[in-house]
């Protein structure tokens, strides 16, 4: 299995007026377009996904919809609390293992600090490791079958700025 993680794009600012929980921040007019442009990327690369699980906060739902939308997937996009910030790991390698098995690639939709620690825990086994995920930043794991720890090999990890110019 190919496993696609995807932060979130640039959001309006925690505390921002009218919205009274994190999980409302929407993604700023710039955060859309970056997103436009790493979509680009994605099609560049021809990523194509068998599903998508994103978050349900507002912002990871813009940013599913958003490639959903530029690669004309036909793909639902689902939705998962194992993907928010404070998301556990155990929930969403169980929520993986319950995929329909001839799904070859999944994106993964989610937030800092939770998608960093992931990775980390399936390439190294340790939720530590030291990986950084970029509002907007794609990383490309694969593995025979998540499991809790080491089971993944990391392909590549792009920063956002990475993505806009494979897309350019």
């Amino acid at each position: 299995m190919n496993l696609y993680l995807l932060r979130h794009g640039l959001a309006v600012e925690l505390g921002t007026e009218g919205l009274a929980k994190d999980s409302e921040r929407p993604l700023t007019p710039k955060g859309e377009r970056k997103l436009k442009k790493i979509a680009k990327g994605m099609k560049v690369l021809e990523l194509d996904f068998d599903m998508i699980l994103s978050s349900p906060y507002v912002r990871a739902r813009q940013t599913a919809e958003i490639i959903a939308e530029a690669l004309r997937t036909r793909t639902k996009i689902e939705f998962s609390e194992t993907l928010t910030p404070s998301g556990n790991a155990r929930k969403l390698i169980e929520r993986l293992n319950h995929i329909n098995p001839d799904y070859q690639n999944v994106l993964l939709v989610g937030h800092e600090p939770h998608l960093s620690e992931f990775i980390s825990l399936l390439v190294s086994g340790k939720a530590s490791f030291g990986v950084i995920m970029k509002k907007g930043g794609l990383c490309k794991l694969s593995a025979a079958s998540p499991k809790y720890g080491q089971c993944a090999a990391l392909e590549w990890l792009l920063t956002p700025s990475q993505m806009a110019l494979i897309g350019s």
